[in-house]
C-alpha cells in the first residue's frame, strides 16, 4: 500500500513541477468561459424574474433570485481576479450541477429534456475538468510569491 502512494505522490510531485504557474494577466479559456457563464446565468435570472417567468405556476422568491444572482457574480467577480476560492466554489456548483443533471435523465420524459441534460452534462464535464488544470495552476502562482 505505502509503495502505490509513494509512486502516486511522484506522479503528482511530476506534475505539480511542470505546471506553468498563471501569469498577472493571464486568464485561460477556461476562466474566461466560467466568468461568461456565471455572469450569463445571474443576468438571466433577474431578467427572467423582471420578466415575470413562473416556475412550476408561481413566481420565486426574490430573495433567491437575489442570493443567487450576487453568488453568481460574486463568483464571476472572483474566477476573473484569478482567486482561487472563487474557481473551487464554481467548481463545486457546477459538480453539483452536473450531478442533478445526470440524475435528471433517470426521470426525463421527452427528447428535449434528454438533450438538455446531455449538454449540461458534457459542457458541464468539459468545463468542470478544464477549471482543475487552472486552479493548479493558480495555486502554483501563489506559492511562488
Amino acid at each position: 500500500m505505502r509503495r502505490g502512494y509513494a509512486r502516486a505522490e511522484e506522479r503528482n510531485a511530476a506534475v505539480r513541477a511542470g505546471l506553468r504557474p498563471i501569469g498577472p494577466t493571464e486568464r485561460p479559456a477556461a476562466l474566461t468561459v466560467a466568468v461568461a457563464l456565471a455572469t450569463a446565468l445571474a443576468v438571466g435570472n433577474l431578467a427572467a424574474y423582471v420578466a415575470g417567468v413562473e416556475v412550476d405556476g408561481r413566481r420565486p422568491g426574490v430573495g433567491g433570485v437575489l442570493f443567487f444572482a450576487l453568488l453568481m457574480l460574486s463568483a464571476a467577480w472572483g474566477m476573473w481576479r484569478r482567486h482561487y476560492w472563487a474557481v473551487l466554489g464554481f467548481e463545486a456548483l457546477l459538480g453539483i450541477t452536473i450531478g442533478i443533471a445526470g440524475l435528471s435523465l433517470l426521470v426525463a420524459s421527452n427528447v428535449s429534456a434528454l438533450v438538455l441534460c446531455a449538454v449540461i452534462l458534457v459542457g458541464g464535464g468539459v468545463l468542470f475538468w478544464k477549471l482543475i488544470r487552472v486552479m493548479a495552476r493558480i495555486q502554483a502562482s501563489h506559492r511562488l510569491s
